[in-house]
Parts: structure tokens; C-alpha cells; sequence
């Protein structure tokens, strides 16, 4: 039995789930997420808390039991807090800033790079160097975050670029320490 999978969630106050077939939906006090769930499994919401069940032990079945429960969960936990990514940049002259609601981006390219948020997402920027992506959908601020960094991915050799928070960049030596 998947250990995650058996977890039920606790539905917080001022949050309302409803289920329709495979369709799940998610109110909160930040905002509303839907989305279609797995025929196979079985989600049932009872008064504070939501519970998900396989109906066998085949692998597809255990695969989905822990995916579907952690996908709800990140759902119930993102219409209450929501989710944010931290991202640095790390180089000489390297600095973010916001135009409107655009992130206008300074990597040293010979122009500025600018990313458009999508719709539920929003940038901030705290300093010079340091972007925050927030939003309530779990899965599009990671990837929003994974489109930002794109533009200017960390180099192993000085490690110049755009970075998460926390990263640690593995280093190559260079053309130095090949002599010998």
C-alpha cells in the first residue's frame, strides 16, 4: 500500500471541494483549481477531509495512488498559501526587473529578455538579483520558473546564469587544470 497514497488530506476552513465523476475543484480564499483525475482511481470527499483509493494492486493503479493524492493535496495547499520559486542570478551586470507585469531580463545578451506571465502567475522582484515567481498552481510556477532559468542556465565553469535558491552548481576546472 502506498504510504502517501493512504495519507487523507484535511480540508482547512474557507476551503470547498467538490467532485463531479473525475473532475475535481478546488476553492480557496486565493483563488480556483480544476482538474480531471484518473477514471481508475477513487477520490471521495467527506466532511473535513478527502480520501483516495485504488481499486487493485496492479502497478499502474499503485503508481497513480500516491501521484493523485499528492497532486490534490498540492491543489488544497496552493488555493490556501500558493506556491512560490526563487531564482538568482548570478554575474557581472546581470539584473532582473519588472516592466508592468513583465520580468525584463539583463544576462548579457546584447538585448533585454523579456518573459510575459501566464494567466494566474506573477513575478516579483525583491532586488537586483533575485526573482520570486509565485502563484497557486504548483506545476505551472515550477514550470515558469524552469522557462526563466532557461533563458540563461548556470555554466559549470564560473557559474555565471540564472539559478534556483539552494542550487548547488557542480564546477569544472578549466583549461588550467589539464597541465601536467
Amino acid at each position: 500500500m502506498s504510504r502517501i497514497g493512504r495519507k487523507p488530506i484535511t480540508i482547512p476552513s474557507g476551503v470547498n471541494v467538490t467532485l463531479d465523476n473525475t473532475l475535481i475543484t478546488v476553492k480557496g480564499p486565493k483563488g480556483t483549481l480544476s482538474r480531471e483525475l484518473h477514471k481508475d482511481i477513487k477520490v471521495s470527499v467527506l466532511e473535513n477531509e478527502i480520501s483516495v483509493e485504488r481499486p487493485s494492486d496492479n502497478k499502474l493503479h499503485r503508481a497513480l495512488h500516491g501521484t493523485t493524492r499528492s497532486v490534490v493535496a498540492n491543489m488544497v495547499s496552493g488555493v490556501t498559501e500558493g506556491f512560490a520559486k526563487s531564482l538568482d542570478l548570478v554575474g557581472v551586470g546581470y539584473r532582473a526587473n519588472k516592466s508592468g507585469d513583465k520580468l525584463v531580463l539583463n544576462v548579457g545578451y546584447s538585448h533585454p529578455v523579456e518573459i510575459t506571465p501566464e494567466s494566474g502567475i506573477e513575478f516579483e522582484v525583491p532586488s537586483n538579483t533575485k526573482i520570486i515567481v509565485k502563484g497557486i498552481d504548483k506545476e505551472r510556477v515550477g514550470a515558469m520558473a524552469a522557462k526563466v532559468r532557461s533563458v540563461r542556465e548556470p555554466e559549470p565553469y564560473k557559474g555565471k546564469g540564472i539559478k534556483y535558491e539552494g542550487e548547488r552548481i557542480l564546477r569544472k576546472e578549466g583549461k588550467a587544470g589539464k597541465k601536467k
